[in-house]
C-alpha cells in the first residue's frame, strides 16, 4: 500500500490535488492511504517551500503545483 501525503494549508489548492491524487490511484488500482499534513514544522520537513505538497511514500514528487492525474499515476506506479 503507498502512502500519499498531501502538504498543505487546506486550502482549494490542496483540496484538488486529494482529488487528483485519489482519482489516480483509483484509476490506476493501486491502494493508498492518504494523509493530510497542515503541521508547519512537518511541511518544511520535507523541504516544501510552495505549497501544495505531494508526498508519495516518503519522497517529495511535486509543490506549488497541482500535477496532472497522469503524473500521479506515474509517480505512484514507480
Amino acid at each position: 500500500m503507498k502512502t500519499v501525503k498531501i502538504l498543505g494549508p487546506g486550502c482549494a489548492n490542496c483540496r484538488k490535488l486529494e482529488a487528483a491524487a485519489r482519482d489516480a490511484a483509483a484509476s490506476a488500482g493501486i491502494e493508498a492511504a492518504f494523509v493530510k499534513v497542515t503541521d508547519v514544522n512537518e511541511i518544511v520537513a520535507h523541504d516544501v517551500l510552495a505549497t501544495p505538497g505531494l508526498v508519495i511514500d516518503g519522497k517529495l514528487v511535486s509543490s506549488g503545483r497541482i500535477p496532472t492525474q497522469a503524473e500521479i499515476r506515474k509517480w505512484m506506479e514507480a
